[in-house]
């Protein structure tokens, strides 16, 4: 079964979007289907009853591909080694991401930063679908 990598995605963004880990997404390797839970929503779709099967995996969070603070530290130095220091700082701190976005929106390079995270999760993503066999579309 070939699996749209638009839906990987998707899904990948859904589960990375809440740091509390209280969301969840499921792929269906028979048919490509995705299932999206988290524990803030009530109108979840159906999820599986059978999820220990090996016929479903768990979409990664960002963390667990390395796509979090490591990622934020390997862009600060290539593009802007001389704030490495400030953003270690910010990232020892609640709201981290946001007052990261702030110190790139006032050194103009956030639009980078978008291009950098994004080609980071496109690349990530694709090996993880790689290294458990999932054949994709797109």
């Amino acid at each position: 079964m070939t699996t749209e990598f638009k839906d990987i995605v998707d899904a990948f963004d859904f589960v990375s979007a809440d740091s509390t880990r209280a969301t969840r997404a499921l792929l269906d390797k028979e048919t490509g289907k995705t299932y999206l839970k988290s524990e803030f929503l009530d109108d979840d779709e159906e999820w599986p009853d059978d999820i220990d099967d090996e016929k479903y995996i768990e979409i990664p969070h960002k963390n667990d591909l390395n796509l979090g603070k490591k990622l934020v530290l390997n862009f600060a130095f290539e593009h802007s080694p001389n704030a490495v220091d400030e953003i270690e700082a910010i990232f020892r701190r609640k709201g981290a991401y946001s007052k990261f976005k702030t110190l790139l929106e006032r050194k103009g390079i956030i639009e980078k930063w978008y291009e950098y995270e994004l080609q980071a999760q496109e690349r990530a993503l694709r090996e993880w679908c790689e290294f458990n066999e999932i054949e994709i579309h797109g």
